[in-house]
């Protein structure tokens, strides 16, 4: 299937996935809206998870033996490919012209970020099997039509199937629901990229899921002449960065082909904080992206969802003090906002009872969305997961530093 063709059934599901859930809204970076956000953000934005007790076995940050799981594929290439290098001042925007000569050879040269996406989480993936359930109070029973057990609390809840018949699903604790009370929900198969040595050149990927055109230029309209239609996780080596009138950020993702930076987030690299060192993961809250580190040199990069206003992620230098394969999550019982998510998958806690985790109900990682937990795809929390693993010292210790930052301010789209 190629990429249009792919779009098209992508946006057909992206309808159906709308139709149960509020209509999205437009914010960015310091909005006065509860879901502001450096992108477009859903209002649909559902808590995920800040668990509200961490299992009390817990109290150090050793690895939790999987022994039913395979071990999924974690390598990073001593002598990787070498970097892509750009001349930045080929690709300058000059008001009134097109691009350059020189710029469209570097263009044709390089079409596209020498990143490589890591492996699916298959194992995962298919061994699962998510529902969700409400919103509404639903009844459980003992078996198929059985017997009343508990009527399980209106909100975000999800539940692992263990059983199933054509009208029922069972839950972990065993309990029967009617399949009339809730419906699948298909996990995200989004995968970041491991990045090669000496990488040093943004990239980004595009959040926009409603099949919105490029500009020819910074601050213009989206139009068709463009000649690009930026599709949804779709990823782009940024060329050139333009400011508009307005103060927003504009990045040439092709030849004459713009995007403003609310459909985009991009992948910057860093400096090492001080006191940091081994194996450490950068979190920006701006840009809602992860990249591992293994001291100065970046080796993976992805998109992820963080605290919404209110619950807004902590900044500051963490240390992964926990770690689970599999947790389940739940908070703010009786509340509007309240939650129950069955089997989170590959979970790091860092902040107290603020985590970062594999995410099965949602595939808006760019966007704000949490109760203060970092979400990644079941791919991405795997990969770091096992990755931070094999980073053990002598002792078996797992030492995994979290640096949580923000890159820019967010503001309101008028």
């Amino acid at each position: 299937m190629n990429k249009r063709l792919a779009f098209l059934v992508s946006v057909f599901a992206a309808m159906l996935t709308i139709m149960s859930v509020p209509l999205f809204s437009i914010q960015a970076q310091d909005g006065t809206n509860a879901f502001a956000t450096n992108t477009p953000s859903a209002n649909s934005a559902v808590p995920t998870v800040s668990a509200t007790q961490t299992p009390a076995a817990l109290l150090t940050a050793t690895p939790v033996a999987t022994s039913d799981a395979p071990t999924a594929t974690v390598e990073v290439p001593e002598e990787a490919p070498v970097a892509q290098v750009f001349e930045p001042e080929a690709c300058r925007y000059v008001e009134g012209e097109s691009a350059s000569d020189e710029c469209l050879a570097i263009i044709e040269e390089f079409p596209e970020p020498n990143v490589q996406p890591i492996n699916r989480d298959g194992y995962t993936l298919e061994q699962y099997t998510f529902w969700r359930i409400g919103p509404h109070a639903v009844n459980a029973y003992d078996s198929p039509g059985g017997n009343y057990v508990r009527s399980i609390p209106e909100g975000f809840n999800f539940v692992n199937v263990q059983g199933e018949t054509d009208a029922w699903i069972q839950n972990e604790l065993g309990e029967w629901i009617s399949k009339e009370d809730g419906y699948y929900v298909q996990a995200s198969e989004f995968v970041g990229v491991q990045l090669p040595a000496g990488w040093n050149h943004p990239f980004g990927w595009i959040l926009d899921t409603t099949g919105i055109w490029a500009s020819t230029y910074p601050g213009g309209p989206a139009t068709s002449e463009s000649g690009l239609v930026p599709l949804h996780h779709e990823r782009f080596n940024i060329y050139a960065e333009e400011k508009d009138s307005e103060g927003w950020t504009w990045y040439m993702v092709g030849p004459n082909q713009w995007v403003k930076q609310i459909y985009m987030t991009v992948i910057k690299p860093i400096e090492r904080p001080e006191g940091v060192s081994g194996r450490w993961v950068s979190i920006d809250l701006y840009e809602q992206s992860l990249v591992a580190y293994e001291d100065d040199r970046p080796v993976f990069a992805t998109l992820i969802s963080t605290g919404l206003p209110g619950f807004d992620t902590n900044e500051g230098l963490f240390e992964v003090w926990a770690r689970v394969a599999r947790d389940g999550m739940s908070g703010a019982t009786g509340a509007p906002d309240a939650y129950a998510l069955e089997s989170v998958p590959w979970v790091m806690y860092f902040d107290d009872s603020i985590s970062m985790h594999g995410t099965y109900w949602h595939n808006f990682f760019g966007y704000r969305r949490s109760h203060g937990c970092v979400n990644l795809s079941i791919s991405d929390a795997r990969w770091i997961f096992e990755w931070t693993a094999r980073g053990a010292d002598d002792d078996g210790e797992i030492h995994t530093q979290v640096y949580v930052h923000s890159s820019g301010d967010y503001r309101a789209i008028i």
